[in-house]
């Protein structure tokens, strides 16, 4: 499947250089639209200022590769993507790229713009050899809500342009508390990332989640409380699939853990218990001269830098807990972060989704190119962009996902969370949407598909059914529909046409929203999204 949309896709491309082969502006576009669809997925870190976009960028690649100072270079976007070679180069707005010296301090990899200011740069761009690169692009984009206009207009100029859709396939969004310029950014990047589909492929993160609990060992549990509510909260809710919770400076230090560290930490670990629980009281008084403990302030400094005073914690915690190796540790450390949780999350519903978004944003440029440079002969080409839509599901799918947590999903009691594993809050395996074992055989995946089939087709049809209910059971059967095809089921469903829209209370007239309570406000925002939901099926994804 993942195949053939590229493949469909590149054709189109092509059929398209074809006739603009003479037009060198417009065919220097198309093939920039080839080369992004055989990239790897574009996946963009965003966030207010100080929310922690370069520390969890360092943490998810396992090296310290993204500066996390105030320099001029984290006010410029950058691009992380895989070399067999280190490589980094400067694109200033003016002028021709220019490569920059790979230089490191301390571990760290030390970027400088040389005579050029950062209103000066466009983008630099990283190649590294690390496998974690080898799937996805990175990209760090300056903080929004900046003091500095100029810096938050070029994280909007490159994830929520005016006139195009999004450069970034997907974005995970940090915040640290939520902000009404956090929603205003997340909706600008819904609607240019997907048009008027409105798609959503953003996760949130619950950055610095160690702070919220002032440090203590338990404070990820409340931050996960935390991130539970900004998933309920009205204005998010339909912006984010998700909200996790992450201590990035912790899984930043996990991941690049260092030995002379762990014995350090072994140290603070076999002090009297008294004397640690003193010690670590704070950050302030970890740091201050003591002889409870043989490691200097400077490298009790460090050690705070590196883990902040809960990865401390936490660390001496694990150590007398029975870990027994720098390794271990650092496994056990991340593993506590919650950058495993966001990591799994975004693979199974960005990376598994990977064809479909690049193709999205690749369709939706090309529609605009095919616009500002109209010729004779596009008929093919505009065919080929009609037919790859009709296919591109999975985005009504994300769609669904989001609205079950924003407004609900309109069906009988029991039947939210099938509808929502059905269309891959989970992961988008067969087995995983079907509620099976993933070792099932294909019998039991074929009776099981069938048997969805059967139960959503019925609850579709029933004559008590709401409009807005048979659109989401529209989304479902489409759903599958892909999966009898893939576990070889052999049986047609039909078109989710075939199965007519039911009328009922909710196509009725409604009152004035003006004249309403709070309370029937959000009946009808949660109508008009169940509306939404039930067109989808009747509308191209990519418009």
């Amino acid at each position: 499947m993942t195949t053939d949309v590229i493949a469909d896709t590149d054709s189109v491309l092509a059929a398209a250089a074809d006739i603009y082969h003479r037009d060198s502006a417009a065919l220097a576009e198309i093939t920039a639209l080839r080369n992004r669809l055989h990239e790897p997925l574009r996946l963009a870190i965003a966030g207010m200022v100080k929310a922690g976009k370069s520390t969890l960028l360092n943490a998810i690649l396992g090296e310290q590769i993204a500066p996390t100072d105030t320099g001029e270079c984290t006010r410029v976007v950058t691009w992380y993507r895989y070399s067999a070679t280190p490589s980094i180069t400067l694109h200033p707005r003016r002028g021709v790229p220019r490569r920059m010296p790979i230089r490191r301090e301390g571990g760290r990899l030390v970027l400088s713009l040389g005579d050029l200011t950062a209103e000066e740069v466009e983008w630099i761009d990283i190649g590294w050899p690390l496998d974690g690169l080898k799937d996805v692009i990175l990209i760090d984009t300056p903080g929004i809500a900046s003091l500095s206009e100029d810096t938050s207009a070029r994280t909007r100029r490159f994830l929520t342009p005016d006139e195009s859709p999004s450069t970034a396939d997907a974005v995970v969004y940090l915040m640290r508390h939520l902000h009404g310029a956090d929603v205003h950014f997340l909706e600008a990047f819904r609607d240019t990332a997907a048009g008027s589909a409105r798609s959503v492929c953003a996760v949130g993160v619950l950055s610095r989640a160690d702070e919220i609990g002032s440090g203590r060992i338990d404070s990820l549990l409340s931050a996960g409380k935390v991130a539970q509510r900004y998933e309920r909260d009205g204005d998010l809710a339909s912006l984010v699939l998700r909200v996790v919770p992450v201590a990035g400076l912790l899984a930043e230090g996990a991941r690049t853990l260092r030995e002379s560290e762990y014995i350090a930490l072994r140290e603070l670990a076999g002090l009297e218990r008294g004397a640690r629980d003193r010690l670590l009281v704070s950050a302030d008084r970890f740091t201050r001269p003591t002889s409870a403990t043989a490691l200097s302030t400077a490298v009790r400094e460090d050690l705070l830098a590196r883990f902040g005073i809960f990865g401390v914690r936490l660390a001496t915690a694990l150590i007398r807990g029975g870990v027994r190796s720098s390794s271990e540790l650092s496994e056990q450390m991340v593993q506590q972060s919650g950058l495993i949780e966001l990591q799994d999350f975004v693979a199974a519903q960005f990376h598994a989704r990977a064809a479909t978004l690049k193709t999205r944003g690749v369709l939706l440029e090309l529609q605009r190119v095919l616009g500002e440079h109209p010729r004779d002969g596009l008929d093919e080409v505009h065919a080929g962009i009609e037919r790859i839509t009709l296919g591109a599901h999975t985005l009504r799918e994300l769609d669904l996902l989001a609205m079950a947590r924003s407004d609900g999903l309109p069906l009988p009691e029991g039947e939210v969370d099938a509808a929502e594993r059905i269309a891959g809050v989970d992961g988008i395996g067969a087995a995983t949407r079907l509620g099976l074992p993933e070792d099932a055989d294909g019998d039991t995946l074929r009776a099981r598909v069938t048997e969805e089939i059967d139960h959503w087709r019925h609850l579709a049809a029933s004559p008590l059914a709401e409009r807005a209910t048979v659109g989401v059971c529209q989304v479902i059967l489409r759903s599958l529909e892909a999966i009898a095809s893939e576990v070889g089921a052999g049986r047609a469903l039909g078109s989710a046409s075939d199965v007519v829209l039911a009328g009922g209370p909710a196509d009725g007239a409604g009152h004035d929203a003006a004249e309403q309570g709070e309370q029937h406000q959000r009946g009808l925002r949660r109508k008009k999204g169940w509306d939404r939901l039930a067109a989808l099926t009747q509308r191209h994804p990519f418009r």
